[in-house]
């Protein structure tokens, strides 16, 4: 089809928008870059638009980080919690009596179940956190990613005196 004989010259194209202005656009990096112009962390809303935002951004990214690593501690506090109960807790062969109730009234069946639920929540807790940090690390910002090691820093340094730096890290 032939178009050279339509003439588009006289047309007001004012009142378009052609999504040409990439002014005020998340952009997704696919490689290691310090540039921190239109930076998005995760969401589109939260958008890196000035030094002052960046600043709180990444102090941000850093409690998170500190955040993952209480959590982990608290989930080992808890499971550190249960196994000594279950070593207190009379053995099979000691009739139970009035003095040495199970666990307050609950059955072992129940307490088991219940502690198993906690543990579980727990687990998944972690496992969220953990990607949330992995995406916010694959950011691929130079910033970002210095911002969620420190706060594995900060967090293994207040909440891990207990747990071994060579253990397991699933994603950060």
């Amino acid at each position: 089809m032939d178009h050279a004989h339509m003439d588009h010259s006289g047309m007001s194209h004012s009142g378009m928008d052609h999504g040409g202005g990439m002014k005020d656009m998340c952009s997704m990096n696919m490689l290691f870059t310090w540039d921190t112009t239109n930076l998005c962390i995760v969401f589109r809303q939260w958008h890196v638009r000035s030094t002052t935002s960046l600043f709180f951004s990444l102090v941000a990214v850093i409690f998170l980080a500190v955040g993952y690593e209480a959590l982990r501690s608290l989930s080992r506090q808890y499971e550190e919690a249960l196994d000594n109960r279950v070593r207190a807790a009379p053995s099979l062969d000691v009739p139970v009596t009035e003095s040495t109730p199970i666990l307050a009234g609950q059955s072992q069946g129940q307490a088991d179940q219940r502690a198993h639920l906690i543990k579980a929540v727990l687990y998944g807790l972690q496992n969220f956190y953990a990607f949330m940090l992995m995406l916010i690390f694959m950011t691929y910002n130079g910033w970002v990613m210095i911002a969620v090691s420190l706060g594995a820093f900060l967090g293994y340094l207040f909440f891990g005196k207990r747990t071994s730096a060579t253990k397991d890290n699933a994603c950060h």
